[in-house]
């Protein structure tokens, strides 16, 4: 995922670089509105997280600019204030979801995680696949080989991961952290549910897609040569 953080406060953008890149994401940052807007019309990002308070333009004219130039990308604003006014100004400019500071890191990854969902549910369609296997996002329905398989939602929520990435290696500390944010279960947890997965989406199916990276963690995608029925 690619993120805009449009932020002019340093030590809270280091504080989100520090937390979002070792989750995997790639930031870039604008320390005012004007040069955000700039990046924003120019670059190609998944979602931008924008303060509401900047110099040069504050965010109601970013958002305004980037609306009127036809810009969809869903955008999370910052803002101190908590006045119900106040976030009806946001929406009405063309925000998508705003978070209150001071916040949660976790809180403000869950939250861009769902929008970039929404958008690409609105402009790609929401259906994942990898060979045989296919993941309806919108109805939540998983099929191999056009038979349903019924799996249960941390399953779903790996499945998901796992399909998102294919072909690459997903590690462990994603898997874990996309199931229970940054309080992981004592055990190791991950491994039956990764059992799970795989007895309802390989169990049945002579070609295996979900595959043990040793060290790293595990990948989903068909082995070269190797067809499923």
């Amino acid at each position: 995922m690619r993120v805009l953080v449009v932020e002019d406060n340093r030590n809270l953008v280091a504080n989100l670089f520090e937390y979002f890149e070792a989750r995997g994401y790639t930031l870039d940052a604008a320390p005012d509105g004007a040069t955000g807007l700039h990046l924003a019309v120019t670059q190609a990002y998944d979602v931008i997280v924008l303060d509401w308070m900047l110099p040069r333009l504050d965010g109601h004219g970013v958002l305004r600019g980037l609306r009127d130039a036809g810009n969809e990308v869903p955008v999370l604003m910052l803002t101190a204030r908590d006045e119900l006014p106040d976030k009806i100004a946001g929406f009405r400019a063309g925000a998508d979801d705003y978070l209150t500071k001071p916040f949660a890191l976790p809180e403000l990854e869950v939250r861009l995680e769902a929008l970039v969902a929404r958008a690409q549910g609105r402009g790609r369609g929401r259906m994942l696949q990898v060979a045989d296997l296919r993941y309806d996002l919108a109805t939540l329905e998983v099929s191999r080989g056009g038979r349903a398989l019924h799996l249960y939602p941390a399953c779903r929520k790996l499945l998901e991961v796992l399909m998102q990435s294919s072909p690459a290696a997903v590690t462990r500390e994603r898997l874990e952290h996309a199931l229970w944010g940054d309080s992981p279960p004592d055990g190791d947890m991950l491994r039956s549910h990764i059992y799970e997965l795989r007895r309802s989406v390989d169990g049945p199916y002579p070609s295996k897609l979900i595959q043990t990276v040793p060290r790293v963690g595990y990948r989903l995608a068909q082995l070269e040569g190797v067809h499923g029925s």
